[in-house]
């Protein structure tokens, strides 16, 4: 049977940077500490003037072509994933070809083109979508081209400015990857809930408590609909388990309740139960307040006992390095946080060949995906090709001042659009003003 899975990828972070501590925490009157230690996030990452989803996805996607040498005919499918789109019928895929045809002596004409929304899973719903293109046979030998891509604004004074963030990652599926095989299981927690939605409006309208409520029950569901699949699990089955990671803390929530999960019926439970006692079982109690009350109590601690700080240290620390410093990405988070953990193991000359994933991915609204992930034999030399710390360095820093001028630009409702960039373009992709007919148009920049 084919392997499938990601061949390839490449991350573009806004060129602007936001720190938290030094910068937003005093024009809010608020302790640095409550977005470092509370949130877990140092800086967000921002688009500058002449950035958009547009060109970040097809930055990020043009260097991973670049780099693979490739040319349009070895893209078979090219598929948008945002939460961020500003046209309701033209798909932002289309705009990213007609960037990419820019540079190329050819195009993009014969190869499928879409648009995926469901809030933040929509990431992996489209890497879904070309596993199963390829899978099925369809692909003719062409590799899908997956592009997660958002500018992950809130309105000014929202109880979420703080998780702002923006940037795009691009992935190449293929077959025989170099870099991840895909599982064929799956699991997956959905319901029709309203946590986080935007009717006809660019900015979130959030309930933040019920957001992390719902986020956690729909990862329970996904983790037990995958071990129906796959079978049961141990915490050292994986090396890493990315998280969709909206800010560090949340995952810090679900990387506890995943992991009493796994443990429960497990000789790691019994060893624990002389310290910390045997998870409660709901049939001991005599009604449900009760019962969750002492699975809480169990749950703090669980968190407090040397084994679980190890293995969160281990599997969950190192995927939040990136999102630390760029914020949410939306449909993007949870590949910034698998990148994080490959990144870490090539960074600690760790052998991860042979070894798994386990990828949680969420969105709102609500639905929760599971699968696992095989690290392939290339992984290294593709994590050391990424470029996200020169990225980094290279932001340019702003003002409270500046970052209220810069989300001016990219509130869909203002004109504020002849405000200067504040940094260079150079060797990219560039809003460059509007057509006729309102369509916003695109360069390259050299």
């Amino acid at each position: 049977m084919v392997t499938v899975g990601i061949d390839a990828l490449e991350i573009h972070t806004g060129k602007l940077a936001l720190d938290l501590g030094e910068t937003f925490a005093p024009a809010q009157g608020e302790d640095p500490d409550k977005y470092r230690k509370g949130l877990g996030l140092y800086s967000s990452s921002f688009p500058d003037a002449h950035e958009d989803i547009v060109t970040m996805g097809a930055n990020a996607a043009y260097r991973l072509l670049k780099r693979k040498g490739l040319e349009p005919a070895d893209i078979g499918r090219i598929d948008v994933a945002t939460e961020s789109a500003f046209d309701n019928s033209k798909p932002v895929s289309t705009y990213i070809a007609g960037c990419l045809e820019q540079v190329f002596d050819s195009n993009f004409h014969h190869a499928n083109k879409g648009e995926r929304k469901f809030a933040c899973i929509a990431g992996t719903q489209s890497l879904d979508d070309a596993y199963n293109w390829i899978r099925a046979g369809r692909n003719r030998g062409r590799s899908a081209l997956v592009i997660a891509t958002d500018t992950a604004l809130y309105a000014r004074g929202d109880a979420g400015e703080a998780t702002q963030g923006a940037g795009a990652v691009a992935m190449l599926i293929s077959e025989d990857p170099s870099l991840l095989e895909l599982s064929p299981e799956q699991g997956f927690g959905s319901a029709d809930e309203t946590d986080f939605l935007k009717p006809n409006q660019q900015f979130p309208s959030v309930d933040g408590k019920r957001s992390v409520q719902v986020y956690l029950a729909r990862m329970r569901e996904a983790l037990s609909d995958f071990e129906s699949v796959s079978g049961s699990m141990h915490p050292d089955d994986f090396a890493y388990v990315p998280f969709h990671t909206p800010f560090p803390g949340m995952v810090r929530k679900a990387a506890l309740l995943g992991y009493r999960h796994i443990i429960r019926e497990t000789p790691i439970e019994a060893e624990l139960a002389s310290e910390i006692g045997r998870q409660p079982r709901p049939e001991a109690f005599d009604d449900e307040s009760t019962y969750l009350e002492a699975v809480r109590e169990y749950t703090d601690e669980l968190k407090t006992t040397d084994r679980y700080q190890q293995w969160y240290e281990a599997a969950i620390e190192p995927t939040l390095s990136i999102s630390r410093s760029v914020g949410n990405w939306y449909t993007g988070s949870v590949h910034i946080a698998r990148a994080s953990a490959l990144k870490h193991a090539a960074e600690t000359d760790r052998q991860l060949t042979g070894k798994r994933l386990l990828v949680a991915s969420y969105g709102s609204g609500a639905q929760a995906e599971i699968h696992a992930e095989t690290v392939q034999s290339g992984w290294q030399e593709e994590i050391e090709s990424l470029t996200i710390d020169e990225q980094l360095d290279k932001r340019h820093d702003i003002s409270f001042e500046e970052y209220e001028r810069i989300h001016d630009v990219h509130n869909h409702d203002l004109s504020a659009s002849d405000v200067d960039s504040f940094t260079e373009p150079a060797d990219e992709f560039i809003f460059d003003g509007w057509g006729e007919m309102g369509e916003r148009q695109y360069t390259y920049a050299e």
